[in-house]
């Protein structure tokens, strides 16, 4: 548990005791689940205790809000006390509904302020807001907690570029925060109407609510493109908007959910405990300390991270590489779509930086050898068979895989300005 500061071990302690001993009360979900590992609440006495108890994974959330509409069996409270419902789609396209009470927003945008504060986001910030204002967490919680820093907030949301050019160019914007994605399409469109993004003066910009963030050659061209740092937030849906925020320069994010939520670092197979030591890699699991109407224990969150370091005061540092549900497994090497896509960005401006990974008729995660890849060539490709060859010796010097690069024609490949989709099943 070494992402507790220490000066919280103690409280973190204590309100997560009070967390599990109401817990079987206010969810069935959690009585049943408990019951059936054998597991009583009183167990809990230490932090390192939470290893007994047993994991919550999204599936079980999904058939937990089939079996109770509309927020589960996992939920604390009643509809009538939430105050705002956010969702998140997966892999399914059906709404997973997570509800906040007055209490877990407040929470939330304490959370998320601290994180953004970490990031670089200050009072005198006029902060152009490029994410989505529906029910996407990245939404209206980001926005309360930049009003709550005190950053002048210009909602834009996603689908109206033409907006965020005109805010652009007339109130002295100094900050973009949008997913990693949209800050690369906005740079394009802006580039399409015959203007340079660096001319409008852009000093920050914050991205989150997708890898790429963190991948070196995306990141320098997301920083060349606008003339701006880069820095990431990663949070998950079902726990709070964000959890860790990166510092400037400091070359990974820390934890900033302070005493509302416990973290592990687990190896995906076995579920053992890893130690957030430098060079380590595992998948993040959360459990909410105080949560109202979604008190989660041990929630899997699928992102797997690497421990990149340590900041002075000793906080872990981290990446996150992927997501374990969209890992490849290729002949049982481990492949992540955006660690292809940041080897193809290292070709720019030969390539576009744009791929998508091919997929055999049911998708993955296995796939047979060569993995197949179309890669846009860009403004100065140069010899496209030559390209093509590097491209796919990359790969498989980086990666261990053999690939099979399909160079395509800029602008062939789909577009987004939320979060890229990086494989297709091949039709």
């Amino acid at each position: 548990m070494n992402f507790v500061a220490p000066d919280d071990r103690d409280a973190v302690t204590a309100m997560l005791r009070a967390q599990l001993e109401g817990l079987a009360s206010r969810s069935s979900f959690y009585a049943d689940l408990f019951a059936e590992h054998g597991i009583e609440p009183a167990a809990f006495v230490t932090l390192d205790d939470l290893a007994k108890f047993p994991f919550t994974s999204k599936h079980m959330l999904r058939e937990s809000q089939a079996e109770a509409p509309p927020l589960g069996r996992h939920a604390g409270v009643t509809l009538s006390d939430v105050i705002r419902v956010h969702a998140s789609t997966g892999t399914t396209g059906k709404p997973s509904w997570v509800g906040v009470t007055r209490r877990d927003a407040e929470a939330w945008t304490t959370m998320v302020a601290r994180a953004f504060h970490t990031m670089g986001a200050r009072e005198e910030d006029v902060v152009l807001h490029g994410a989505g204002l529906t029910l996407f967490v990245g939404g209206l919680p980001i926005r309360d907690a930049l009003e709550r820093i005190g950053s002048t907030v210009v909602p834009i949301g996603t689908g109206a570029s033409d907006k965020a050019l005109q805010a652009l160019e007339t109130l002295g914007v100094t900050a973009l925060h949008s997913t990693p994605s949209y800050a690369r399409y906005l740079a394009d469109y802006l580039r399409g109407l015959g203007r340079d993004p660096r001319e409008f003066g852009i000093r920050k910009i914050f991205v989150g609510g997708e890898p790429g963030g963190g991948e070196p050659a995306f990141r320098s061209h997301v920083e060349q493109e606008w003339g701006a740092p880069v820095t990431e937030g990663l949070g998950n849906a079902d726990m709070a908007p964000v959890l860790f925020g990166e510092e400037p320069g400091s070359g990974g994010m820390r934890f900033t959910g302070g005493r509302h939520v416990l973290v592990e670092l687990i190896e995906p197979e076995t579920g053992e405990a890893i130690g957030p030591e430098p060079g380590a890699s595992g998948e993040l699991v959360y459990t909410s300390v105080d949560r109202e109407c979604c008190p989660l224990v041990r929630f899997r969150t699928r992102d797997r991270v690497t421990v990149t370091g340590r900041a002075p005061d000793g906080a872990p540092l981290i990446r996150c590489v992927g997501r374990t549900d969209d890992m490849l497994i290729v002949l049982g090497v481990n492949v992540f779509p955006s660690a292809v896509r940041d080897l193809v960005q290292t070709r720019y401006p030969r390539t576009t930086g744009a791929v998508q990974i091919l997929l055999p008729e049911g998708g993955g995660p296995r796939v047979e050898p060569p993995l197949r890849v179309e890669a846009e060539w860009g403004e100065q490709p140069g010899d496209l068979e030559q390209l093509r060859g590097e491209i796919e010796a990359m790969i498989r010097s980086r990666l261990s895989v053999r690939a099979a690069v399909t160079l395509v024609p800029p602008g062939s490949l789909e577009r987004s300005e939320m979060k890229s989709r990086l494989t297709r099943v091949a039709g």
